[in-house]
């Protein structure tokens, strides 16, 4: 039994040493793998490296190569230009030159005139002088006949225009007398017609009439007696040219015109002023439609409230004949209650309120209208300036509370027994009244 022990234990390992080499075989072909896998990519790198010098070397070779060909270049340009410099220096030699010999030329000719000159100089002094003499009296007759020339040419051009001025002047003339007295003409016939219209008149106004229509014609007259006379003065002192002609004419026109009218406006006035006396005398004013209502009012408040209770009442005429009633400030609020609950009047409806600053006092102003009869009346009532105060006609018609809370907000006319008077349009700490005539900002720049 120990020998079979034995064996297996040296089966077993021997089994272990063979499994041992082979691991160290098969761990020695991976290192092999694994410096082989290492071994190219060094190689490659190595490349990379070669390959890099290799470019940087060429990049330097060519940098050198291409300076050496600009340097090259340079020397080529400076070259020719040195060239073309003594070019041009030997050409600037040879003008020089070919100058100098021209001169000496010249200066050897005229020293052979100057010997000729000298030797007949006697006959040439004289020729010399007479043909200075002929050609001065030859320019002398030539400016003779231009100026001639031009002097004929201008009196024939002021000839022209001046015909043609004094036409246009006299036909300017003539139109303005012809206006002048058709205006007259037109003046005397309506003052005729209105003559015959007016009828039967007194003596005086006729007369009037008579010598305002004579006075008109005077004026007339004079005034084409004068224009005519600017007009013949203008044309006799001349001298203008063309466009001052047409200037002239055209003020002269316009002057005429201006003054026809002035003549015109003043005859229609003075017969307006003596037609208007008549006419006044002949036709009196018509009454108002509304006449019969005011006097209907009046009737009613005298019965009920007395005479004492207005100050004026009239028609107003700027404002739709509408019945106005001034009514005393001590009697206003007791008049807006008649005005509204009685039975004849029945205003029920108050379609306006609002005051009025005149500097001398306040005045509130009220519309009123009645559905019932259709028919409208305007109260006003006077308050003093220093202490406007007047009764709240809220408790009356309710829609008095905004208007009188923005006469309170714009004038500060107070309005006492309102239920609520507080500014309505400008804030609560506003301060001053916009409306009245003395106000001031409190802030400067507003």
């Amino acid at each position: 039994m120990s020998d079979e022990k034995s064996l297996e234990e040296l089966k077993k390992e021997a089994a272990a040493k063979a499994k041992a080499a082979a691991l160290a075989k098969m761990k020695a072909k991976q290192e092999e793998a694994e410096a082989r896998d290492e071994s190219p990519s060094e190689e490659e790198s190595d490349l990379d490296l070669a390959k890099k010098k290799a470019a940087a070397a060429a990049k330097a070779k060519a940098a050198a190569l291409a300076k050496q060909k600009a340097k090259e270049a340079e020397t080529q340009e400076e070259a020719p230009s040195a060239e073309e410099e003594s070019d041009l220096d030997l050409a600037k030699k040879k003008a020089a030159a070919a100058a100098k010999a021209k001169a000496a030329a010249l200066a050897k000719q005229k020293a052979k005139e100057a010997t000729e000159a000298e030797a007949g100089s006697s006959d040439s002094d004289d020729d010399k002088e007479k043909a200075i003499a002929l050609a001065k009296a030859k320019a002398a007759a030539a400016a003779k006949a231009k100026a001639a020339a031009l002097a004929k040419q201008k009196r024939e051009g002021d000839a022209e225009e001046s015909e043609d001025a004094s036409d246009d002047k006299e036909k300017a003339i003539a139109l303005a007398k012809a206006k002048a007295a058709a205006a007259a003409k037109a003046k005397a016939a309506a003052l005729a017609k209105q003559k015959r219209d007016g009828g039967a008149t007194d003596g005086d106004p006729s007369d009037e009439k008579a010598k305002a229509a004579a006075a008109a014609k005077a004026k007339a007259a004079a005034a084409a007696k004068a224009k005519a006379a600017a007009l013949a003065k203008q044309q006799r002192d001349g001298g203008a040219t063309s466009g001052d002609a047409s200037d002239e004419k055209a003020k002269a026109i316009a002057a005429a015109k201006a003054k026809a009218a002035a003549a015109a406006k003043a005859k229609a006035a003075a017969a307006a002023k003596v037609g208007g006396k008549a006419a006044t005398e002949a036709e009196p004013e018509k009454p108002s439609p509304n006449q019969k209502y005011l006097d209907k009012y009046l009737k009613v408040i005298q019965e009920h409230l007395g005479e004492d209770v207005l100050e004026e009442s009239y028609i107003n005429r700027l404002s739709k004949d509408v019945p106005t009633l001034i009514v005393k400030r001590e009697s206003y609020f007791k008049l807006a209650e008649f005005l509204r609950y009685n039975e004849q009047l029945g205003f029920e409806y108050l379609s306006e309120l609002h005051g009025t600053d005149f500097e001398t006092h306040m005045e509130i102003y009220i519309h009123l209208y009645s559905y019932k009869n259709s028919q409208s009346v305007a109260v006003k009532v006077k308050v003093d300036r220093d202490n406007p105060e007047i009764p709240s006609l809220q408790p009356v018609w309710a829609g008095a509370d905004w208007p009188e809370r923005e006469a309170y907000d714009l004038l500060g006319i107070i309005f006492t027994g309102h239920p609520n008077l507080t500014r309505i349009m400008m804030p609560d700490d506003w301060v001053g009244y916009p409306l009245r005539k003395d106000y001031e900002p409190f802030d400067v720049e507003v």
